[in-house]
């Protein structure tokens, strides 16, 4: 059965662009995005702000973590949450991910829309509502498969209680991983003994079945020193030893999911958990901001970021951002046309990258001794030295940080060649999902 369908994926191209898509002007608007694409529309035919994403880097990212995958003995179900983007989850799937990981059950409409047969959803899902209507696509596609989580026993008796009330004793089961977490974490089960009596409610009741264990020690960890590795590993190995206790009430039939993982552990994952592959499990990393990886926050903290702590090549960033000069109020500072609707700013400012003067012919130059100091809701402050001049209508490029935030301002991405070319050609456009 294939991950996804390949024919709604392929009909975004038959979209036509309009009014609602920012990053396109107006005469662009009722062209589909395979007609505009066939025209190898350059960079500076879009107005600013923009963001757009570098296909040969979106490209690398995703071999580099299948490889490092597949070297390292586990399966990937990328975080689709991170881009809302089918075009890009099927990029994913196709170089070999297992899954698309969600969080809730407006992402699964996503996802289904566009036929992903296997979600992970890393959230437990208690509406009543969203119980029924998972039930009906279950019901209505046997190749479906759908995992959701639970870390309480109160969440095992409201999903039990709803589908209960709504499915027949003959209606599939819903899939159910136990939820494991930590002190100070997010949500999980907090001890051992609270998670296997989630697992045993879990395997009692009519119409789940418990199908392994799962956690995110991205909510544990609070750094990339020894000691924060060390406090990871640890929640990883508690982890596991649920796990092993919850063995003899899987199914018959269940391979049990051990998961973990986000960009920026998974190769502590990896050390910790991929030995349960060859125990009769399968272990899944659920890495997400890894596909356009950033030139801030996981550059920093990746494993495969500007301080590699494991084996492979480093992820390098693919999604960058766009600005014009509007405005030089006073010597050093300059305004441009960006702001917290356009870029991401929870982590870090954008970093200025790139000067592209406005004066034709001019070269590009480096954007040295540049910082962005501040974001508008609608504009962005760039302080600079003496030493260094734009004036207004020079074009800025600027690295963003966390992918997560990115996105989701966007409803419609360009694709382009390559981000260092002197005027780069579009080649796709990403439609995404918020």
């Amino acid at each position: 059965m294939p991950a996804y369908d390949a024919a709604a994926v392929a009909a975004l191209a038959d979209q036509q662009v309009s009014w609602r898509d920012k990053a396109l002007p107006p005469g662009f608007w009722g062209r589909t995005v395979a007609e505009l694409v066939a025209d190898r529309p350059r960079l500076s035919q879009l107005p600013t702000p923009l963001m757009t994403l570098s296909a040969p880097g979106l490209r690398h990212n995703v071999d580099t973590l299948d490889t490092w995958c597949k070297r390292h003995g586990v399966e990937l179900a990328p975080h689709g949450k991170t881009t809302m983007a089918p075009a890009l989850w099927a990029m994913q799937l196709d170089a070999g991910a297992w899954a698309i990981t969600l969080a809730n059950g407006f992402q699964l409409g996503v996802a289904r829309a566009y036929g992903v047969q296997r979600v992970l959803i890393a959230n437990a899902v208690i509406s009543p509502l969203q119980l029924r209507w998972i039930a009906d696509e279950l019901a209505a596609d046997p190749s479906f498969e759908v995992m959701v989580w639970a870390d309480s026993v109160r969440t095992v008796e409201i999903m039990e209680a709803a589908r209960s009330a709504y499915v027949g004793p003959a209606a599939r089961r819903l899939d159910v991983m136990v939820e494991v977490g930590g002190i100070g974490g997010r949500t999980g089960a907090r001890d051992a003994e609270t998670a296997l009596a989630v697992g045993h409610a879990i395997a009692d009741a009519s119409t789940l079945r418990l199908v392994g264990v799962a956690g995110y020690e991205g909510a544990i960890g609070h750094g990339v020193d020894e000691a924060n590795l060390e406090e990871v590993r640890a929640y990883l190995r508690d982890l596991a030893e649920v796990h092993h206790r919850l063995k003899s009430v899987y199914d018959a039939d269940v391979v049990p999911i051990v998961s973990a993982g986000g960009s920026q552990y998974f190769e502590q994952v990896a050390k910790v958990l991929a030995s349960e592959a060859g125990n009769g499990a399968r272990v899944v990393l659920r890495s997400g901001a890894y596909i356009t990886h950033d030139d801030g926050l996981y550059r920093r903290v990746s494993p495969l970021g500007e301080h590699p702590r494991t084996d492979g090549e480093q992820l390098v960033p693919a999604m960058h951002g766009w600005m014009r000069i509007t405005s030089q109020p006073e010597p050093g500072l300059a305004i441009f046309d960006g702001g917290r609707r356009d870029f991401p700013f929870d982590q870090d400012w954008p970093e200025p990258q790139l000067i592209r003067p406005r004066s034709e012919g001019s070269p590009i130059l480096p954007a040295t001794g540049m910082t962005v100091t501040n974001l508008n809701d609608q504009h962005g402050y760039l302080r600079f030295g003496d030493e260094q001049s734009v004036v207004i209508g020079d074009e800025l490029r600027v690295g963003l940080s966390h992918p997560c935030t990115a996105f989701d301002k966007w409803g419609l991405i360009p694709v382009i060649d390559d981000p260092d070319a002197a005027d780069p050609v579009i080649v796709d456009l990403v439609r995404t999902f918020f």
